[in-house]
């Protein structure tokens, strides 16, 4: 039920989520649902599992930005729509950007945004590296998030050349996320990061533990970076 969703949000985000908020996420879900059972958008396709592995572990990027300007938000490689609806959702004040390079997901992302008359957000079918070198979004964003999307080296090539400097970049992490980001040292250096927290989260019912990697932007990022699509991901930057 949406009443444990709520109550977990409370519980481990902080953040009491309102009847109109719960109704919009509870509408992501059925079109989700339907979506998914003709397009296969997303692997969980149990309504339990989509609130807490979908939308609450969406909304707990909130730990680490709530307390950081937040005005726009890209997110890269977003697939149905996570984290950044579920946020704008729960945040409606933000500019958000949701980047997505297949197009059946960034179709169902423009469906969703307009199902729920979100306004201020835009859906880019395109991959992360050609934003980042893009006047338009290169180093525009307070945070540029992304949920699963490659490992930490190469997700740092992604996101901090989208990040302003004194914004920040947000991995949303598994287990390995400790190992992956001490990888990742050498690439958030070379393009202006610095390791700002690592966040432990448990979500109810998942036995994996999440983290939140929160990277701050502390200087701009070299002009040649990002490199050209699918560079980053052949050649991460690790220092040898």
């Amino acid at each position: 039920m949406m009443n444990d969703l709520a109550r977990q949000t409370q519980q481990i985000v902080g953040l009491q989520l309102t009847q109109v908020q719960l109704a919009a996420l509870e509408s992501y879900e059925r079109e989700l649902l339907d979506w998914n059972a003709r397009l296969n958008l997303t692997a969980i396709d149990d309504p339990g599992k989509i609130r807490v592995k979908h939308f609450l572990d969406s909304l707990t990027c909130l730990i680490a930005m709530r307390h950081h300007p937040m005005a726009r938000v890209i997110d890269v490689g977003t697939g149905a729509g996570f984290p950044g609806i579920p946020l704008k959702i729960a945040c409606p004040s933000v500019h958000l950007t949701l980047v997505e390079s297949v197009g059946k997901k960034a179709a169902f992302c423009q469906h969703i945004v307009e199902k729920l008359q979100l306004r201020g957000v835009k859906v880019i079918q395109d991959r992360a590296e050609a934003l980042g070198t893009s006047p338009e979004h290169r180093q525009q964003y307070d945070w540029a998030l992304a949920r699963a999307v490659a490992s930490m080296p190469v997700l740092m090539e992604y996101l901090l050349p989208l990040a302003r400097v004194g914004g920040y970049a947000l991995a949303m992490k598994g287990e390995s996320a400790p190992a992956e980001t001490q990888l990742a040292e050498h690439a958030m250096r070379l393009l202006g990061g610095h390791l700002l927290q690592l966040v432990s989260i448990h979500l109810p019912g998942v036995e994996e533990e999440r983290f939140l990697v929160v990277v701050e932007k502390r200087a701009a990022t070299p002009d040649r970076y990002p490199r050209r699509s699918g560079i980053p991901a052949k050649r991460p930057l690790i220092s040898h």
